[in-house]
């Protein structure tokens, strides 16, 4: 009651003042924040912002490389939906990301289950099946363009030499040979990351759920389907959803093993985006195909975004 005694009464006039020295406060205080996202801010602006601009724009318009540059509105989105060799490209670009996203998951748990268990020398297995994926792409495609050779390949020897065919596969050089080959060596280049997703997630669930479980008579299977299956579905999205997109946005790989072919049944979407644009010069075209692109990864990342919400809520 004493410490009460000594406070003094506040005037109507200092407590204004009080009062209006509060959002400078506020503002002081946010500043390091401000100082901290301020980068990011700017990197984003420069090298998202103003090129997603820049393509709307360009696409809203026939843009040769020299020349006038007519505004056509949405004439260049028209078009897309008349060309059988854009629905072409974009149905081939659908069917290799619903054939290698399974092709991708499926290997990648079971490695990422294996390397789980604690027995000796995990470790170097682990380093072995993600060390691929260090490999660029470029360098990994250059590889597997090397071992599918029909002349000189790696694989094509070893078939022959054993007996098991009469003459070399053209392994890239037929439709669906091209597209099972790449496949292949897209799963052995990204496999290992999505294991090394998995396992973190595998790490991360409590012993106490499995040792809980085997108490109560729970064998391996049911231990596996009841406890580790659910705990591990947000793992699972964004796995499902990072293989998708990068499967959209496939072109290292096409293009240096195939080039697009034989013909044209090998061409990705972003493929016919960099012949349109810098083969054709055609912008305003090749720019169209990335807003539509732009669009289908950004439905993409809503499912994602929903089925993570799903998760979470479960």
């Amino acid at each position: 009651m004493q410490g009460l005694d000594r406070l003094e009464p506040v005037s109507p006039g200092r407590a204004a003042s009080r009062r209006l020295t509060i959002p400078r406060l506020v503002r002081r205080a946010g500043m390091p924040g401000i100082l901290f996202v301020a980068p990011a801010f700017l990197v984003n602006v420069a090298f998202f912002l103003i090129p997603l601009v820049s393509v709307v724009w360009i696409s809203l318009h026939e843009w040769p490389v020299l020349g006038a540059r007519p505004f056509v509105g949405l004439r260049n989105y028209v078009a897309l939906a008349s060309s059988s060799e854009f629905w072409q490209a974009l149905w081939f670009t659908t069917k290799y990301t619903l054939l290698v996203t399974p092709a991708i998951f499926f290997p990648a748990i079971a490695l990422a289950l294996l390397v789980n268990e604690r027995i000796r020398g995990v470790a170097v297995f682990r380093a072995i099946y993600f060390t691929p994926y260090v490999i660029a792409f470029v360098t990994a495609s250059l590889i597997w363009k090397w071992l599918y050779n029909d002349i000189f390949g790696l694989i094509n020897y070893v078939l022959v030499s054993l007996g098991m065919v009469d003459a070399p596969i053209l392994w890239l050089g037929t439709p669906a040979l091209a597209l099972f080959s790449i496949i292949a060596s897209v799963v052995w280049k990204t496999a290992g990351l999505n294991m090394v997703l998995l396992l973190g997630a595998l790490q991360a669930i409590p012993s106490d759920l499995y040792e809980a479980a085997a108490i109560d008579g729970a064998g391996a299977w049911q231990r596996f389907v009841r406890i580790t299956l659910p705990l591990l579905r947000p793992t699972f999205a964004i796995v499902l959803t990072v293989s998708v997109i990068g499967s959209f946005l496939a072109f290292d790989q096409f293009q240096i093993m195939t080039g697009g072919g034989p013909g044209h049944a090998t061409t990705t979407i972003v493929m016919l985006i960099r012949k349109t644009s810098f083969d054709f010069f055609e912008m305003g075209s090749g720019a169209a195909m990335s807003i539509v692109l732009l669009a289908i990864l950004v439905v993409l990342s809503g499912i994602q975004i929903r089925i993570l919400r799903q998760v979470n809520e479960f």
